[in-house]
Order: C-alpha cells, then sequence, then structure tokens
C-alpha cells in the first residue's frame, strides 16, 4: 500500500451510472480515499496534477479505448498500477490488456469482495492478472458493482422497466438484481431497500 494519505484512486469510465456504482465499492473498501472519476481519456493525464496511487479504466470507452490508454497512462506516470475493468472477459482482450501492462483485469459483474481484494493485491505491488468470470462469483454477502447501480437507480424511485433502460438490461435481468438487493439488504420492499441504503450511506 502507499505509505502516504490518503490513498488516491482514479476511475475512468464513460457511463456515469456504472461510476457511481463503483465508487460506493471503493468507499467500502477504501475509507477516507480520494476517488478521482473521469469520463474519457483525453487530456485525463494532463489535467491530473497529482500521480494517482491507483487507476482504474474502463477497456471500451468512445475515442480512444482503454487498451490504447493504457500508453497513454503509463507514459504519463511511469510504473503507475492500472487495473482493466470489462463487462467481457474473452481470452484475447485479457491477454492484450495484460501484455500492454494491465496488474489486472476485472468483470464489472464481480462481486464487492473480489474488486477490493485484488486492488489490495495491486497496490501492494502483487500482480493479480486471473481474469474474473462474468457471473457466479457473486457472493451472498456483498453487492456487485452492477446491483449498486441497480440499488442507487432503485433508490430515485425508478421502476424495473426504467431501470432496464438506463442500464440496458433486461427487465428479468433486473428484477434478479432487485432481489439480490433486498436480500442483502434483509428488506422486503423496494421502499424499505432505499431507507437502508440512505441509512448505511451507501446512496447519496
Amino acid at each position: 500500500m502507499p505509505s502516504h494519505l490518503p490513498l488516491h484512486i482514479l476511475l475512468i469510465d464513460d457511463h456515469a451510472l456504472l461510476r457511481s456504482g463503483l465508487r460506493m465499492v471503493l468507499e467500502q473498501g477504501f475509507a477516507g480515499a480520494v476517488i478521482e472519476e473521469a469520463d474519457s481519456l483525453a487530456g485525463v493525464a494532463r489535467s491530473l496534477d497529482q500521480r494517482p496511487d491507483l487507476v482504474l479504466l474502463d477497456i471500451e470507452m468512445p475515442g480512444l479505448n482503454g487498451l490504447d490508454g493504457l500508453t497513454v497512462l503509463k507514459a504519463r506516470w511511469r510504473g503507475i498500477p492500472v487495473v482493466m475493468l470489462s463487462s467481457h472477459t474473452e481470452p484475447e482482450t485479457v491477454r492484450l490488456a495484460l501484455e500492454r501492462g494491465a496488474m489486472a483485469y476485472l468483470s464489472k459483474a464481480e462481486s464487492v469482495e473480489k474488486i477490493i481484494v485484488t486492488l489490495e493485491r495491486v497496490l501492494r505491488g502483487e500482480p493479480a492478472t486471473a481474469p474474473a468470470p462474468l457471473m457466479g462469483s457473486d457472493s451472498a454477502a456483498n453487492l456487485t458493482a452492477r446491483q449498486c447501480e441497480v440499488l442507487a437507480l432503485l433508490s430515485e424511485g425508478l421502476s424495473n422497466k426504467l431501470i432496464g433502460r438506463r442500464l440496458e438490461l433486461s427487465e428479468n435481468t433486473v428484477r434478479g438484481h432487485v432481489q439480490a438487493v433486498l436480500a442483502f439488504l434483509q428488506v422486503s420492499s423496494r421502499s424499505e431497500a432505499a431507507y437502508a441504503a440512505r441509512h448505511r450511506g451507501m446512496v447519496r
């Protein structure tokens, strides 16, 4: 872990809702960390005065994508640890990311626990290269970044149909995420979930 405080994490992803979900994940795992967000790679390396301790980089973005952006980031901040994020874990994509210098490759559907453990390893300088599976790895004790997104929208009063439109998911898929959120929070209704999430500081 970096010796100075606070920990400085840069999150680069073009989807605002996903950034919101990932920010919740990071705030759970790294209390007090400074988390900066950017929606693209364009100019980010020039605009940041302070070198981040860790970069989380979406692999699929308009303009300069994450794979090409790895080169840009490492040219600006030599040796900086970069963790790639993706909704896909095709072996060829994972291989390319790791060959270009990513220290880890994480699925956006991974559990909070897995994400935090992986980032802690990377911050200690330990490569965590194994790609995470898209589905089936969620722990009952944790929400995934996607479920954090669903929780944030649910707390805004959106229906499953509207959540599905915002996140480009089927209504059935959203329903499954909502049930997982209710189980995690140990509540029986959407309104109770929203209240519990705000009480715990999980949503604003």
